[in-house]
């Protein structure tokens, strides 16, 4: 069988191995506040997630994909090389993901792979193969790394204060409510979470999306960049898989580790998410379900009790979100020499 066939296919493999890690570490961030809210059990959140997730790398388009595939250039190499340093790099994506799941952090998976794919590039073929877009800001544009950067820095924010000023109005709405309210609450959480899975699946899935098209292209199966269809209904169905299994280790940091989340918090911070993670899919920008979650519930927490927020643990997730992209990138450059070692310096 061609070499060439045997690395595709191992690829495209190891993609969906990252397809299903991701939505396995952030199933927690989807149903973390569902839980901690008591809206749903475990298993109704977990089916009722998992079902919007599908849907939305199927009718969420390819936007974040086109982005995601072509901020490297690496179609210049030999078909076998490329396809080789394309998989060293969602190595280093995979591991940062187990091992942050391991230890109960909520890491971005957008980031992870971005630096894996970076380091695995910058090491094999140089810097110059890796579209910055530096230059083009200074005209004006946002592409390449600066716009995937860009979308990832800016989203946190948005979801801390996006939640900050949501819960102030939601609680001056329900300033006179009666503790029975809550159960009304916890019901308009289907709809809230059912968006925050859509999103999520129109978002991340995408991302997977966008690598196995790069791959198909630079090994000469497909002329051009297009995602196919059974790419989009395999990421879809695979990341929906990771849902299921589901990361219940980062589940109490979500649910209960940054800010004590009762229903209203809960409902105030997935419809944050949704509306951000939501507006980036149809922008093209990945930005991490992560980030935002993470960052809406401190807000959402500043806004109504600044000391109650668990600031300590909140500075541990956001040491892990800065050394995320180099410590894939690190790891995907180990795996590049070690595949390179392995080889014989073939690629």
């Amino acid at each position: 069988m061609d070499t060439l066939y045997i690395l595709a296919v191992a690829a495209v493999v190891i993609v969906l191995l990252f397809d299903y890690t991701n939505g396995f570490h952030d199933a927690s961030n989807i149903i973390g506040t569902i839980i901690a809210s008591r809206a749903m059990t475990p298993i109704q959140s977990v089916i009722v997630v998992a079902t919007f997730e599908l849907l939305g790398p199927i009718l969420g388009g390819t936007a974040v994909a086109n982005t995601i595939g072509k901020f490297i250039s690496i179609g210049d190499l030999p078909k076998a090389v490329a396809v080789s340093i394309i998989l060293c790099g969602i190595c280093g994506a995979i591991f940062w993901n187990l091992l942050t799941w391991w230890f109960g952090l909520p890491s971005s998976s957008s980031h992870a792979l971005v630096g894996g794919l970076i380091g695995a590039v910058v090491v094999s073929v140089g810097g110059d193969n890796v579209l910055w877009g530096f230059s083009d800001l200074m005209q004006g544009k946002v592409n390449g790394f600066v716009k995937i950067l860009a979308s990832l820095l800016v989203s946190p924010v948005l979801g801390f204060w996006v939640g900050f000023l949501l819960h102030r109005f939601m609680r001056g709405l329900l300033r006179n409510a009666k503790p029975s309210a809550n159960k009304p609450l916890r019901k308009i959480q289907f709809f809230t979470a059912a968006g925050l899975a859509f999103s999520h699946g129109a978002n991340d899935a995408q991302k997977s999306m966008g690598i196995i098209t790069m791959i198909l292209v630079l090994g000469g199966f497909i002329d051009k960049f297009v995602v196919p269809t059974w790419v989009i209904f395999a990421c879809a169905i695979v990341i929906t898989l990771g849902i299921l299994s589901g990361g219940w280790r980062i589940v109490r940091t979500v649910g209960f580790g940054i800010f004590k989340v009762r229903p209203l918090h809960a409902l105030d911070t997935q419809l944050t998410s949704a509306t951000l993670i939501l507006s980036a899919s149809l922008m093209g920008a990945p930005v991490s379900t992560t980030h935002v979650v993470s960052s809406a519930i401190m807000g959402i927490g500043a806004s109504e009790r600044p000391k109650a927020v668990r600031w300590a643990k909140a500075k541990e997730i956001v040491s892990t979100w800065v050394i995320t992209i180099p410590s894939a990138g690190i790891v995907g450059a180990l795996t590049y020499y070690i595949v390179k070692l392995i080889t014989g310096g073939a690629i």
